[in-house]
């Protein structure tokens, strides 16, 4: 039995089990592929948990702020985080991260996780694409120095070495992504996610960095942008503390998990496996939310 109210919920034991199953697999999940775990955890919360809409993105947000900060603990041993490119992106997408949580108090709750299954739809193709048709190569090992492009958008030249002594040689296309990080927040603060699944293809398609930093970068924005959002979320009563409690005592041991294995991916793997995460997820709350 799961009793939910505005703001507060009361949960037994084998619903706290579950919910602790649950955030172990998002973290793992989340911390592997750069994301929140919102994507996942939203359509989940709506369908098996029967919270409405706003109670799952507000819930989410909350939760996603721990999937954020295990997973920049573990990325800052590895030390693949990209720091000058994340706190630019934080400090765009920030306020908007406000602005899109007010606002889901005036859109309705199914309408919200039908324009979510959309977007993460559409965001899935665009990179499983990307893959699969795009003439490129890909390395086995994107960890190798990368070629200096001589495009005069790439003004942000970046040298990075990890932990293990991998060199990551790259250019960033910075004025390219700076709009489309400005409305990442307000995604954010809207749908109940941390950005992930936004700020991962903006990084890699848009700005030209490597998977590997994009997905380390994007966990330690998250920080900021769903601490953002979940505070307005609070005070609209939207989140849930004892979901939020029992997923984070998951999500905390998860996330370490992931980061450990996605040293051992390859840079197409990633992708992919980010991309087919989407679009399963998309499929199914899209379909099971269509407009009446």
């Amino acid at each position: 039995m799961i009793c939910v109210g505005k703001g507060e919920s009361l949960l037994e034991i084998p619903v706290i089990l579950s919910l602790v199953a649950l955030g172990l697999l998002v973290g793992i999940v989340s911390s592997l592929i750069g994301v929140g775990g919102g994507f996942f955890i939203v359509p989940t919360l709506v369908l098996a948990y029967h919270l409405n809409t706003q109670q799952a993105i507000g819930t989410s947000l909350g939760m996603t702020v721990f999937t954020a900060v295990s997973g920049t603990v573990a990325y800052l041993r590895q030390k693949r985080i990209d720091w000058r490119i994340g706190l630019v992106t934080a400090a765009l997408s920030i306020p908007s991260a406000s602005i899109g949580a007010y606002t889901t108090s005036f859109v309705s709750s199914r309408m919200l996780a039908f324009l979510f299954g959309i977007m993460q739809v559409i965001l899935a193709l665009r990179i499983l694409l990307a893959n699969f048709l795009a003439k490129r190569s890909f390395e086995s090992d994107d960890m190798k120095p990368q070629s200096i492009s001589k495009d005069t958008h790439r003004i942000w030249h970046r040298n990075l070495v990890d932990a293990q002594g991998n060199l990551f040689h790259y250019d960033v296309r910075i004025f390219r992504g700076l709009g489309l990080l400005s409305c990442v927040g307000f995604a954010a603060g809207l749908l109940g996610v941390g950005g992930g699944l936004m700020i991962v293809p903006v990084y890699t398609m848009v700005m030209g960095i490597p998977i590997h930093l994009a997905v380390a970068t994007s966990l330690f924005v998250m920080i900021f942008t769903a601490f953002s959002g979940v505070s307005v979320h609070v005070a609209l009563g939207n989140v849930l503390t004892d979901y939020v409690v029992s997923l984070a005592v998951g999500i905390v041991f998860g996330a370490q998990i992931g980061a450990r294995f996605s040293r051992r991916l390859s840079r197409r793997r990633l992708e992919v496996y980010f991309g087919l995460a989407l679009l399963v997820i998309g499929v199914v709350l899209t379909l099971t939310r269509l407009p009446a």
